[in-house]
């Protein structure tokens, strides 16, 4: 084969290629006879203009619209759909799309249920975020491992007078972000999901991110819609021996919690916790974090020998706590395959 034919092939092989974060859309419920459109983007990832053929789906109550000119190199673009929910129930609609970019189609999924009456979320929504509110502003991911992809939900009302399309504005590459529906009259709400990929996490420990909910793309970033996501990530002990488990280290805490009374007006106040080893091995603190502002820790040594004690001493801020979204905590992760994962609560009013 020549080197021209060679050539050729590997620039036809990424030509136009389509791409998109997200092939399915979950709609929610959705009020029966009232048509739901939902929009798809996707990018023609290649290097040449891209062609959308044509645009199948599989029965007539889903229209769908999707642009007739060429794509340039690097583009996104929308494909529109929207389902005339005629029927009650639970549905699943595909979408074909056909294009230069390969012999088969890239399939999308649309999604939901069709209900005689939306019932929304019922409980509270206590944060307001410009229209919109939700019932949380902190999220937690706890205890994760490398592999894991958990997700949590959030809860969200329009509280404007016109139809809001929410969005979860400067998300981390480790983060995405799905809101169904999509859209959201005056007065009702939605969900978002948010999803976590513990493959993307560079760290182990505590990672902590700020995103913000926005009632529109392209909305205004500000600190009172921020939501904070924590991210805890433990290391892995799975392949241990038996006999490298009886020569690990062990870790013996003086107190679990570090106990510092009021403030008393101060503005400050300290504390101290014992780290002793008792195991066999050296005792490495691979990471010491505090999961809120207003908290200092200073740790003599991070490697504690066999029967070493080392000192962890936490001075306690009032302004920075009177600020803090979460508990007062301190974050320890360890090579001791009993306790990977250390937390400290800091008790103090």
């Amino acid at each position: 084969m020549s080197a021209a034919l060679l050539m050729l092939m590997s620039m036809s092989g990424s030509a136009q290629e389509i791409t998109t974060e997200n092939k399915t859309i979950d709609c929610g419920q959705i009020a029966f006879k009232h048509p739901v459109t939902a929009d798809f983007e996707l990018r023609n990832s290649g290097n040449q203009p891209l062609l959308i053929k044509e645009v199948r789906t599989d029965c007539g109550c889903t229209t769908v619209s999707f642009p007739r000119d060429p794509i340039a190199a690097g583009k996104t673009f929308l494909i529109t759909t929207t389902y005339d929910a005629k029927q009650m129930g639970h549905f699943t609609k595909q979408i074909g799309i056909y294009s230069n970019a390969s012999g088969e189609p890239m399939t999308l999924s649309l999604s939901g249920v069709v209900v005689g009456e939306v019932t929304d979320f019922q409980g509270k929504y206590p944060f307001q975020m410009g229209e919109l509110s939700a019932d949380v502003n902190n999220i937690e991911f706890d205890n994760v491992n490398r592999g894991d992809r958990p997700f949590q939900k959030i809860h969200i009302k329009n509280n404007g007078t016109e139809t809001a399309e929410p969005v979860i504005m400067h998300l981390p590459d480790y983060l995405r972000a799905e809101i169904t529906p999509s859209k959201i009259a005056p007065g009702h709400s939605a969900t978002a999901t948010i999803m976590l990929d513990s493959y993307r996490l560079r760290d182990l420990g505590l990672t902590q991110t700020s995103v913000y909910l926005g009632s529109f793309l392209g909305d205004k970033v500000s600190q009172d819609k921020e939501i904070s996501i924590s991210t805890v990530l433990l290391p892995g002990f799975e392949r241990m021996t038996s006999d490298q488990r009886a020569k690990a280290p062990k870790m013996r805490l003086s107190a679990g919690s570090l106990e510092m009374g009021s403030f008393d007006g101060k503005d400050k106040k300290k504390g101290e916790i014992e780290i002793t080893n008792e195991g066999r091995s050296v005792l490495n603190i691979r990471s010491l974090q505090m999961f809120t502002i207003g908290l200092e820790v200073s740790l003599n040594k991070t490697e504690i020998y066999p029967g070493e004690t080392a000192k962890l001493k936490v001075t306690a801020l009032a302004k920075g706590l009177k600020a803090a979204r979460s508990r007062p905590r301190v974050l320890m992760i360890t090579n001791d395959p009993e306790n990977t994962k250390v937390v400290i609560n800091i008790n103090i009013q």
